[in-house]
């Protein structure tokens, strides 16, 4: 049974997992790092206030582990109580003093489909409009949705950080994205078949952040 198995996973948590783990976050604004971590944990992924992590005897979870001095915690919470039981969004299953046990989202991310050149459907788009709109009548405000934080799994689209989603600062992140699905990645990349080397990506997403930062002190 599912109670029985995330019991166990609650108690591998507290004796392998956070006894020798290490997570810091050395900027605000970039990924926090992992610097040790227990085997047979493995590191999934990186945001700004917590990695993500996964036991190998548990593969439908996965360990988001808020690094010392983040914020967020409760709220993210707050955001998947408010969502409940919806295909593009996970579902918190437990949540610890500093971390939280999720349902594992597989698939690709829309920032890996360009490196490596993977289709991305219309599908996918409309998916996660859906899942923002959803969202909204759950009285959240998506935020910082970018493509990072959305995946690509059977071509369906699912949205995987859904942290910020209580800041009601208006975030055009997705829809600055949509525009670039439509106006440049439709008509140039996809038939060309581009491949974009991730230094490429790295410096787009830093040059957007930066016009991010302009918009609002403008």
């Amino acid at each position: 049974m599912l109670g029985d198995r995330l019991n166990r996973l609650v108690e591998t948590i507290h004796q392998s997992l956070l006894p020798g783990l290490r997570v810091a976050s050395m900027t605000p604004h970039n990924p926090v790092v992992v610097q040790q971590l227990p085997s047979p944990w493995q590191v999934l992924g990186a945001g700004n206030y917590a990695a993500v992590m996964a036991h190998p005897e548990f593969p439908e979870q996965v360990v988001k582990v808020y690094a010392p001095g983040r914020p967020g915690h409760r709220e993210e919470v707050e955001v998947y109580r408010r969502l409940g039981i919806h295909p593009a969004y996970s579902q918190c299953l437990f949540a610890g003093d500093h971390f939280l046990v999720l349902r594992r989202l597989r698939g690709v991310t829309l920032y890996d489909c360009l490196h490596r050149g993977l289709t991305i459907p219309i599908q996918v788009i409309r998916d996660v409009d859906a899942a923002l709109d959803y969202a909204q009548e759950r009285g959240l405000h998506p935020h910082d949705v970018h493509g990072r934080n959305v995946m690509m799994n059977n071509r369906r689209g699912l949205v995987v950080d859904v942290s910020d989603f209580l800041d009601q600062e208006p975030c055009n992140a997705w829809r600055d994205l949509r525009r670039a699905y439509f106006w440049v990645y439709r008509p140039i990349i996809l038939p060309l078949r581009l491949k974009a080397p991730y230094w490429l990506l790295d410096w787009v997403r830093a040059a957007y952040r930066k016009v991010r930062r302009w918009r609002r002190v403008r």
